[in-house]
């Protein structure tokens, strides 16, 4: 008799995660004890060696409970039992730049980006599922995100897998059952303070009610149309740019990032502002401050241009039009 059906899904998930890999990679998987990272950890220690790969566990102790230092014990003592070789706890220090969930996330990446690095891991598992991806989607639906924005969390992004991403809860939960695996329920993803949990337990229920059942998918769905069409977008962009650029170019011994209007003013918007930002971007700009409304006023000298003066974008940098071109650089 084989496994349980949502046990064979996530060992599923995650032998199609690993496909790539080759004999002897190390692998870990964040674990804070829940039941999608704890079902994904007990799916990683069957797969791993059938795989002939290795395995271990990470869970990071974040510190914002009392009691969460033995919580992070008692995730670690799981790792044998679950046939994952090595298992670490990663102390962190939370603290409150971009409020409180966003300063978390900081320190989380931050210290299992640094553990893996010194274990030469060659790639981290993370426990989002489809419903994670269909939160992520509507908080950013409802921050007027872009089109790359809405495609919501890649399965890969550098040494991180998701491997989960088109299950939902419910199949991480019975796995678990399934196992004889208790899950421990954080108290945090019941408190309606942070945002991602009044999505989850206030918005998303009321839009299954009006709406009928399966948002989650819809939004999960949508998520992976997005990055689709953002792919393509951005290749198209990256060859838009390459041929607007001017290299080589200083003014005054100010380095400059410089690009020809004739190239954009044709472009579809979507890709001639894609370029903007690009080029705002290497000029200096921070990626993580620059918004969408900073490219719509660069964007107004290619297409409204009526002799405005510099437009002022974060990170000191500017873009001004001057003699068929647009230089953006630092004051």
């Amino acid at each position: 008799m084989g496994p349980h059906p949502a046990v064979a899904d996530v060992r599923r998930a995650v032998r199609h995660a690993l496909g790539d890999l080759e004999s002897g990679d190390l692998v870990l998987v964040a674990c804070s004890g829940g039941a999608d990272s704890l079902a994904l950890a007990a799916a990683l220690g069957f797969t791993a060696p059938r795989m002939n790969l290795r395995a271990g566990l990470l869970t990071v102790d974040h510190g914002l409970q009392a009691g969460s230092p033995e919580r992070a014990d008692d995730v670690i003592r799981l790792a044998p039992g679950l046939e994952l070789g090595l298992a670490e706890a990663l102390p962190v220090s939370v603290g409150t730049a971009g409020g409180p969930e966003a300063a978390a996330r900081e320190a989380r990446y931050a210290a299992l980006s640094e553990a893996s690095a010194r274990l030469g891991a060659v790639a981290v598992l993370l426990g989002h599922t489809r419903d994670d991806q269909a939160e992520t989607v509507l908080l950013r639906l409802t921050r007027g995100s872009g089109t790359r924005s809405l495609a919501g969390m890649p399965a890969r992004a550098g040494i991180y897998r998701r491997p989960l991403l088109e299950l939902g809860r419910e199949t991480t939960a019975a796995a678990c059952a399934a196992l004889g695996l208790v899950p421990w329920d954080d108290p945090h993803n019941l408190d309606i303070r942070y945002t991602r949990v009044r999505v989850r337990e206030r918005l998303l229920p009321v839009l299954e009610d009006e709406l009928g059942p399966g948002i989650a998918e819809a939004l999960a769905r949508t998520a992976t149309l997005c990055r689709d069409d953002a792919d393509a977008l951005d290749a198209w962009a990256d060859s838009a740019y390459l041929r607007a650029i001017v290299r080589d170019c200083a003014l005054s011994d100010i380095e400059a990032v410089v690009v020809t209007v004739a190239e954009l003013e044709d472009l579809p918007a979507a890709v001639r502002r894609r370029v903007l930002r690009r080029a705002a971007i290497e000029a200096g700009a921070p990626p993580g401050t620059l918004a969408a409304s900073h490219i719509f006023q660069v964007d107004r000298l290619v297409t409204s241009w009526r002799g405005q003066r510099r437009v002022e974008v974060p990170g000191g940098v500017g873009a001004v039009r001057r003699c068929g071109t647009l230089i953006f650089a630092r004051q």
